[in-house]
């Protein structure tokens, strides 16, 4: 699960949030800060597992998919509990998703682009006033001219986010 996505859950008052698939320290640590209530390092088939064993074999009542990756989708359908739905907001590349597997074991989905304006007036007020910080996101600074170093660091988990400067801002 992506950090806003943590976030977000303990916004609206997700009594147990778990969050997925990093073995960054600095990323755990802070989905925690977020408000993650388990934090597993395990992808893929053992984050299925993993989730399947601390949720007593039933699944997770909603998954939220950051990623867009197939095996980010297919780890968010596995994990996922009969009647549940699963979010799929993570820009999709290589994915393949059985409707006919999900109708079955009656699984829903949504997914799109986020409306992120909408959500500006009501969020905004919180970072401003400090009780949201998304500068805590930002681990990584380069400028223009080493970009493709920041995508590196974020692939090889190095970073959470980077934050590119253009110019003497």
């Amino acid at each position: 699960m992506g950090l806003s996505a943590v976030l977000a859950s303990a916004r609206i008052g997700a009594a147990r949030i778990i969050s997925l698939g990093s073995g960054n320290p600095a990323r755990q640590a802070l989905a925690r800060a977020f408000g993650a209530t388990d934090v597993l390092a395990e992808r893929v088939d053992a984050a299925t597992a993993a989730v399947m064993q601390i949720t007593g074999g039933i699944g997770v009542d909603s998954a939220v998919e950051c990623v867009g990756t197939g095996e980010s989708v297919a780890t968010a359908f596995g994990i996922a509990r009969p009647g549940s739905v699963v979010g799929v907001i993570g820009a999709p590349h290589g994915v393949e998703v059985s409707f006919t597997d999900q109708f079955w074991r009656s699984v829903g989905w949504r997914g799109g682009v986020a409306p992120a304006r909408i959500y500006i007036p009501e969020l905004l007020p919180d970072v401003l006033d400090g009780s949201v910080d998304p500068g805590r996101l930002l681990d990584y600074e380069t400028d223009l001219d080493h970009i493709a170093d920041a995508y590196a660091a974020m692939d090889e988990r190095r970073a959470i986010k980077s934050v590119i400067r253009i110019g003497s801002l």
